[in-house]
């Protein structure tokens, strides 16, 4: 009879989790111009706008953006849209607007000019009313191609010679070196300012990238940047002003002493660049928690402290060999994606590209960077795509309040969430638009909101289980390790547990691993993070009823012969 009567409860409990209302969040349409509210980018309404773009290189000695020779420019802005992105930060080099001859050239003399014949053939084939166009039309033609498909664009120059970037030595790196004429670079900046005023998806302009070298210092940054940003703000005062660090773009530290002094307000972002290979070989000679926790310590220390003083924080770079064979990157990746969701900044991957006219002296050189693929037709990696997909929309900020603030549990490895689809069946890692919302407690309880539901251990290997009596220890879960990326528990046995991915995806406690000295080990599929969140969920919600239940008394009978509801 009691089997019968807890059986009941929970076939009504599903019932109600399965056909009650649904909650559906309408597609935020943006109103630009672009500004700043605190540490958040917004639209005209003050609603939050968040970057999710991808870099396309157009500053190498061709001149033009990359790829074109491969497919139509109107069919790479709707790949770009149909991998989620909505921004494109779009690379130009100084020389192209300050040099006349060069500006002048079209993309058929530049192509032959460096000998790129079979280029030549693959524009005209692919784009061809563009093959004798001077090479400035053509940047604007690629912009318009992106505005005609609502793709945003980020203008950065990225040098000044067109070339690869960047070295220490390459003449390109910090204001006075053989190719950085300050006034020049002034002048360009302006230029492209101007030019795209009242181009109403260009919604930015990045200041200069990744200042470098021998001759930088923070003296001058302050001096040429501030003047940078005031060149740029009165030759259009509608795009956000993005303002780049020093030593590769990896260093703001000098900002939390000394803000920068501008005559306007509202539009200053700040951006930074953040790779596997910033940090050497570490996250394959490391263990990888400890790596992340020394890692991402030292990012805010040096940039992260930003978004507490209230910046907007671009990521205008970070990316891994999309092969998925580099141990550094893929490292890297889990954590840089948990860091990514938690502090829900602003980014572009690096990169589109997936090959290149002329890099390095190498004619048609593949980019395992790269989102697409040698021929620009296909994905290099769609796991990677499914990893960065619950990024490429706000967890929170002005605008997003579409739920109470609660906590998601998110799964960098995978891009997934942890979800319930009904009380019979177990937690499942899913899409991040179908997540529960938790709450987290002073007293470390994971709760689903609003029912008096909490995350429980059971015993090793088997599927994490909701339960009701939430005073116990294997209710109580801990972020651990380093990385703070391992949530355990204790199991009914006393011992220390973490939350795992089993079987299709399923949730379950195993022993915690990889916890501090092997680098051999990777620890991934128990890394987990607890995001902040204000989004709602596309899934169904389970009724005020649902309250009801729980306060009718089988509650009391529940707690005294189940003590927990096992999601198996």
């Amino acid at each position: 009879m009691k089997r019968i009567v807890f059986l009941s409860f929970l076939s009504i409990f599903s019932f109600l989790v399965t056909f009650s209302d649904v909650i559906i969040p309408q597609k935020h349409v943006m109103a630009l111009p672009l500004s700043t509210n605190s540490r958040w980018i917004v639209d005209e309404n003050g609603q939050r706008v968040k970057l999710a773009c991808v870099n396309w290189v157009s500053h190498l000695e061709v001149m033009v953006a990359e790829g074109l020779s491969k497919q139509p420019m109107d069919a790479i802005a709707k790949r770009i849209v149909s991998m989620g992105f909505n921004c494109v930060r779009l690379t130009w080099p100084v020389f192209l607007v300050t040099n006349d001859t060069l500006g002048s050239l079209t993309v058929r003399q530049s192509l032959q000019n460096l000998g790129l014949l079979e280029s030549i053939s693959g524009i005209q084939a692919n784009n061809p009313s563009i093959i004798d166009l001077p090479l400035l039309n053509v940047y604007q033609a690629v912009v318009s191609s992106l505005g005609d498909n609502n793709v945003m664009v980020i203008l950065d120059n990225h040098v000044s010679k067109p070339g690869w970037c960047c070295s220490n030595s390459d003449g390109n790196g910090f204001f006075g070196d053989q190719y950085f004429d300050p006034a020049q670079w002034i002048t360009g900046l302006t230029r492209m300012a101007s030019m795209f005023n009242g181009v109403p998806n260009v919604v930015g302009m990045s200041l200069r990238n990744e200042l470098r070298g021998p001759k930088q210092n923070v003296n001058d940054w302050y001096s040429y940047m501030q003047k940078g940003a005031e060149a740029v703000h009165s030759a259009n005062p509608d795009v956000i002003v993005i303002l780049s660090g020093l030593n590769y773009d990896k260093d703001l530290s000098f900002l939390r002493s000394r803000p920068v002094d501008l005559t306007f307000s509202g539009k200053t972002v700040f951006e930074v660049h953040w790779y596997g290979f910033t940090d050497g070989q570490a996250w394959k000679n490391g263990n990888s928690n400890q790596v992340c926790g020394r890692v991402v310590d030292n990012m805010m220390r040096i940039s992260g402290f930003l978004l507490d003083q209230g910046w907007p924080l671009f990521v205008s770079e970070f990316g891994v060999d999309q092969r998925g064979t580099n141990v550094n990157d893929n490292r890297y990746l889990g954590c840089f994606l948990g860091v990514a969701a938690e502090l829900d900044f602003d980014w572009a991957l690096w990169t589109l590209v997936g090959s290149y006219y002329l890099r390095q002296g190498v004619i048609g050189m593949n980019e395992y960077y790269g989102v697409l693929n040698w021929n620009w037709r296909e994905t290099r990696n769609s796991t990677f795509l499914q990893q960065i997909s619950a990024l490429q929309s706000p967890f929170r900020g002005p605008g997003v309040s579409k739920a109470h603030l609660h906590k998601v549990i998110f799964h960098p490895s995978t891009g997934l969430c942890v979800l319930r689809k009904s009380m019979l069946e177990p937690l499942r890692l899913g899409p991040c638009t179908e997540s529960e919302a938790w709450n987290y407690t002073p007293q470390k309880i994971l709760s689903v909101k609003g029912t008096y539901f909490c995350l429980q251990t059971d015993d090793l290997a088997k599927p994490a289980k909701l339960g009701i009596i939430c005073t116990d220890s294997n209710s109580k879960w801990e972020a651990i390790s380093d990385s703070k990326m391992h949530l355990s528990s204790k199991a009914p046995n006393g011992t220390a547990v973490c939350l795992d991915i089993g079987f299709n995806n399923t949730i379950v406690t195993s022993n915690c691993k990889c916890l501090s000295k092997d680098n051999t080990c990777d620890p991934e599929s128990q890394w987990f993070k607890l995001v902040n969140s204000t989004r709602s969920s596309t899934m169904t919600k389970p009724s005020s009823l649902i309250s009801s239940i729980l306060n009718f008394p089988a509650r009391d009978f529940l707690w005294k012969f189940s003590g927990s509801v096992s999601l198996v």
